[in-house]
């Protein structure tokens, strides 16, 4: 089972946003309540559209700085098209 999870969000804006989570059911149900990120609370609701597993707090957080300094919203999206192929593929 994973320790930590590296995710990111569709707002209902269309903005992404991304995040890291010990439980990615608690923060999904907390961000759709209004009680996660500042960011997200004027843009609900918001979806799930990425995750990653990890063995670590640690490797979750490091991912979660890669995803949001080093990719625009193009690389982002590819990332989650990559994701989702790859898922309806199988």
């Amino acid at each position: 089972m994973a320790e930590a999870y590296t995710y990111i969000l569709e707002c209902g804006d269309g903005s992404l946003y991304t995040g890291w989570t010990n439980d990615l059911v608690r923060r999904m149900k907390a961000h759709n309540a209004g009680r996660g990120a500042k960011y997200t609370r004027s843009r609900l609701p918001v979806r799930l559209v990425y995750f990653e597993e990890f063995d670590s707090r640690q490797e979750a957080l490091r991912r979660e700085w890669q995803i949001k300094h080093t990719m625009n919203r193009a690389q982002k999206q590819a990332l989650i098209d990559k994701k989702t192929e790859k898922n309806y593929n199988k």
